[in-house]
């Protein structure tokens, strides 16, 4: 067993501190990978503060991860010492169930094993990735293209993959109208990367604060959900709306900005229910939908389209001592867009 250093919440409502966790011994088709950054999305603090059920403490969080490859496994194919990768939101899954061999193992019917909180394959609780190293099997590695900022590559593993896979799954590209909720973590990604593909791609936000990034960020449009008139302005407007937020809105309000056939999709996760008007979706044959993070393959997929499309996510690097303050901004919607752990503060 490998000790590590590692940033902990104890309990659902007390402060993370700093501590010590195990890795598991490398296997024989295991990468050992020294983190450099790690990510901190909001699905973080939902997770350790139980918002999205019972958790096992203490939990080690954090599911946007980059680092350097530093020991493999005698098996092992895909990956060497030295390669720069990434993980994501998942490290395992059953490989054979339907949705697995369709390539879909984030949505694995038999319950794929998340980087955190999730029963590992020796039956331990995974630890995530505010932490210096973690092993993890080489089919769930990622390999992090070069031209990507390394510090900034590792929200993408996340709010990356969330949002260009239901743009790709929803055919967000040229000649589509394509809004998006909200303008934080996830959502300035989905703007960037719908504006990538092609999409005429509008802003809708609380306020008009983030206007001018949002417009930078490759917005064509960007209104304030909370101006009644947006939703009589927008009516009947869009083919697909991304909502990025994690808190609960009017759903129906939003699905009346649809047109013919257009679709609604949920990768914000807010604790609370969102209740539907169903004859709000016989208006224009509209649909309320979800999409789950991102499969592997999509996921490298995000990683050499943003590589070739100069897209990363905007950030602000912070010292591991500092997650608890950078937990109180995100919930407080101030930051722009996504705080990364240096883990060599960790140390």
């Amino acid at each position: 067993m490998l000790t590590v250093n590692a940033y902990a919440a104890p309990s659902a409502t007390d402060p993370l501190v700093k501590t010590t966790i195990e890795r598991r011994e490398l296997g024989t088709t295991d990468v050992l990978i020294d983190i450099k950054y790690a990510g901190i999305c909001h699905s973080d603090i939902h997770t350790v503060r139980g918002e999205w059920g019972p958790v096992q403490y203490p939990l080690v969080v954090g599911h946007e991860i980059v680092g350097i490859v530093s020991d493999v496994g005698s098996d092992v194919t895909l990956h060497q010492i030295g390669d720069r990768v990434g993980v994501g939101c998942m490290v395992n899954s059953c490989r054979e169930c339907e949705n697995c061999r369709a390539g879909a193992e984030q949505y694995c019917l038999n319950g794929n094993t998340g980087t955190y909180a999730s029963v590992d394959r020796d039956g331990t609780i995974t630890q995530g990735g505010y932490s210096t190293h973690v092993v993890v099997v080489e089919d769930f590695v990622l390999r992090v293209p070069e031209s990507i900022p390394f510090k900034a590559a590792a929200p993408l593993l996340c709010a990356g993959v969330t949002t260009y896979s239901p743009l790709v799954h929803w055919h967000a590209g040229p000649g589509k109208r394509v809004a998006v909720v909200g303008m934080g973590g996830l959502g300035h990604m989905a703007v960037k990367i719908a504006h990538a593909m092609g999409a005429e791609v509008t802003v809708l936000s609380q306020t008009l604060a983030k206007k001018e990034d949002g417009l930078r960020l490759g917005a064509d449009h960007y209104y304030a959900t909370s101006d009644e008139s947006t939703f009589t302005t927008l009516a009947n407007t869009f083919d697909l709306i991304i909502n990025t937020v994690s808190a609960k809105i009017d759903i129906n309000a939003y699905l009346s900005l649809l047109r013919l056939d257009g679709t609604v999709v949920n990768v914000g996760a807010p604790p609370e229910p969102l209740p539907v008007a169903v004859f709000t979706l016989f208006d224009n044959r509209r649909s309320f939908a979800g999409s789950g993070i991102g499969s592997i393959r999509e996921t490298q997929e995000m990683l050499d389209f943003c590589a070739e499309h100069g897209i990363a996510p905007e950030v602000e690097l912070i010292a591991a001592d500092y997650i608890n303050e950078a937990y109180e901004r995100v919930l407080a919607s101030d930051v722009r867009y996504r705080f990364v752990i240096d883990i060599a503060t960790l140390g």
